[in-house]
């Protein structure tokens, strides 16, 4: 089958004296059913040129399915005399949201089945559930498109009745005031999507009488609305990506006035919980790498914090939680996350610890107060995700729950590691690894998959995949390049990736791909690279810098028009992006942004096998981005190699909805690469 062809509508952008031609400008319209066609013709012949691995995707699908329980459960948390969990239930695709009374005896109670609500659509979310304080009214927002516009339902939990109340067209974020009647609630700008309004809704009244609580009008700034852990106050956050201000109610006077808990001030983050007669705040004043200061209700002003856990030049502060005699903070050091325990009356604090050379952990839910129980959460790249109760007091560590792989895994038959790659420039960036270890040849015959991300401050830490267990099986090392972009090694490794430092992304990943070609992990005519979103910036961005690196690269949704997008505006997540890519409003960033875009950096080259994702209804990389740079790609490059543009018809940014149905999706990325080497036995 012939690829398609798009035609060419030449477009001039014009930006301080420098001019652009665009001749794929046209397809930025999804009402244009000549886009429509195009994207299905796309489809068709990605369908069609792989038709004879359909029936190894199905397999691959059945196969990655198949490790999964089906009839599966979360671990319960306590909270308000209940135990509250999620299951699903053999044949679901959605989940199913339980509790039961005081005791995991009593009867459970199903107060939400996803899979009703989800019946005869194509796509079906549930984004916030929330109940009132006396538990008999739910709050749940549902997304029935996938561009996370959400509509906010209400359920009452006695009666077991969907209400009439119904908020159409917000962002799926809100929390209930004690009142047990008044929902506060986001709203997103209907063209943009940037969340700027805060409104409360009084259960039986009409939405037209919604209250405008508070509008953000810097358009370099969000807001959400939620409530402290003591249920106390609400809160509402605005936040740009280098400034943050805090307002607060007190949760039972949801009629009464916000106050500012301390005005923004650029380069200012901060965040707030509250405990006793303080307000708790992770915040970067004059602290790289963010302290804990506590500040009195009364008078929350900078002026009056007080440290609680001081600065410290190579330690990141990421979380922390509040417990009656404990204080238990998230921290990062030397790339991988540590959980401290910190008593309240002064006695030693000590660390957990973790025995994986790369892992990840977490704090967990744990809505209680007056408990000795930390709920956290663990994995690795050989250890399935993990849920633990550690006693605070007694050290001992618990295992509640540790994911079931149906069929078996021998987490004993996998190795993992961490090694280092030296930079363009001379800095070390980690690599994390895993492999079978009898499927692994220390000669560089290996195909290797390179995933990384690199942007916003988003640590890429090691995590545990059943579904990678189809990669590692049929010889693939899977490997995660932990580059500048993003917080792996502090808050620094996020700056000097960012803005002006932007290339320093790039270059990291390349210096991680021939490290691992130089060390035999692998080489050139296996090594594959997977991102997506901001990480399908850097496929793009890498493979017009160095495509002899690559066999193949995965680009999902990828970000890949860059000066185009930040010039305009009405785009959602624009302007609140300033801070991360630049203004190219601004000659320097322009310039600066135009070296790296991969849309305007497509050359008349060579270029490696291509599979390429998007989402029709895609709320933050526009589904043109990738499509325009299919056809642009399809017009100048100079290889026979593959190159594919998938369009979900009916999704958004996070792809297909449902527990399983995604899994085509992976099964889809997977066979790509596994065709690449050889390995699907075709059928035909």
């Amino acid at each position: 089958m012939q690829a398609p062809k798009a035609k060419k509508i030449a477009q001039l952008l014009e930006s301080h004296g420098h001019q652009r031609i665009d001749n794929y400008y046209w397809m930025r319209d999804r009402e244009n059913p000549d886009v429509i066609a195009y994207l299905n013709a796309e489809n068709e012949y990605l369908k069609t040129s792989l038709k004879s691995t359909e029936d190894f995707q199905e397999e691959l699908f059945q196969e990655m399915k198949g490790r999964i329980k089906e009839a599966d459960e979360s671990v319960p948390y306590l909270k308000s005399g209940y135990y509250w969990y999620v299951k699903y239930e053999t044949g679901g695709e959605y989940p199913i949201y339980c509790r039961r009374k005081e005791s995991m005896d009593a009867k459970e109670e199903i107060f939400l089945d996803v899979n009703v609500l989800a019946e005869g659509k194509s796509y079906y979310q549930v984004g916030g559930t929330a109940a009132t304080e006396d538990l008999k009214t739910l709050a749940f927002a549902a997304d029935e498109v996938g561009r996370r516009i959400y509509a906010i339902h209400f359920k009452d939990l006695e009666t077991g009745e969907i209400l009439s109340d119904h908020i159409p067209a917000i962002t799926g974020n809100f929390a209930w005031a004690s009142d047990n009647e008044t929902l506060f609630y986001s709203k997103q700008d209907p063209d943009t999507l940037r969340s700027y309004q805060i409104y409360s809704h009084k259960l039986g009244t009409l939405v037209s009488e919604d209250r405008l609580i508070y509008e953000e009008n810097d358009e370099e700034f969000s807001c959400v609305v939620h409530k402290t852990k003591s249920e106390k106050y609400i809160l509402i956050h605005s936040e740009s990506t280098i400034s943050s201000e805090m307002r607060f109610l007190d949760a039972g006077n949801p009629t009464g006035e916000f106050q500012v808990l301390q005005s923004r001030i650029p380069f200012l983050e901060y965040a707030a919980d509250h405990y006793k007669d303080h307000f708790w705040i992770r915040t970067n004043h004059e602290a790289q790498n963010f302290k804990l200061v506590k500040a009195p209700i009364d008078s929350p002003e900078l002026e009056n914090w007080e440290d609680v856990i001081p600065h410290r030049e190579t330690v990141l502060l990421e979380d922390f939680d509040i417990f009656a005699n404990f204080l238990v903070v998230q921290e990062r050091s030397k790339g991988l996350c540590k959980i401290n325990i910190k008593p309240w009356d002064g006695t030693q604090a000590h660390t957990l610890q973790f025995d994986d050379e790369t892992y990840t952990a977490w704090i967990s839910t744990n809505p209680e107060f007056d408990t000795s129980i930390l709920r956290f959460g663990y994995n690795s790249l050989v250890t399935p995700a993990s849920t633990f109760d550690y006693h605070m007091v007694t050290r001992e560590k618990t295992l509640l729950k540790q994911q079931e792989i149906i069929g078996g895994y021998d987490a004993s038959q996998y190795t993992s590691a961490r090694i280092w790659a030296k930079a363009s420039d001379g800095v070390m960036v980690p690599i994390s690894l895993v492999y079978k270890i009898d499927k692994f040849s220390p000669d560089g015959s290996n195909p290797l998959l390179l995933y990384s991300y690199g942007s916003y401050g988003f640590s890429m830490d090691a995590y545990f995949s059943s579904s990678r267990l189809s990669l590692l099986d049929r010889g693939f090392v899977f490997a995660i390049a932990h580059i500048r972009g993003g917080e792996d090694l502090g808050r620094n490794w996020y700056e000097d990736g960012k803005m002006l430092r932007k290339r320093n992304t790039f270059t990291d990943y390349i210096s991680c791909a021939e490290h691992l070609i130089a060390e035999k992990y692998t080489s050139a005519a296996h090594l594959y690279g997977m991102g997506g979103s901001a990480g399908g910036l850097l496929m793009g961005a890498v493979m017009n810098m160095r495509p002899d690196l690559f066999n193949g690269l995965i680009a999902a949704v990828p970000f890949v028009d860059v000066v185009t997008t930040m010039l305009d505006e009405s785009i959602p997540l624009t302007t609140g992006e300033f801070q991360e890519w630049g203004n190219p409003k601004n000659k320097e960033y322009y310039e600066y942004m135009l070296s790296y875009s991969p849309y305007d950096n497509v050359e008349a080259k060579e270029y490696p096998n291509l599979l390429i994702t998007s989402g029709l209804h895609d709320s933050q990389v526009q589904y043109w981005e990738p499509t325009k740079w299919v056809a642009k790609l399809r017009e100048m490059k100079t290889d026979s190699k593959l190159l594919f543009l998938h369009t979900n018809m009916d999704a958004g940014h996070g792809g297909a909805s449902g527990r399983f149905n995604s899994l085509k999706e992976m099964a889809l990325e997977y066979t790509f690469l596994l065709y690449l080497e050889g390995l699907v036995l075709a059928k035909g």
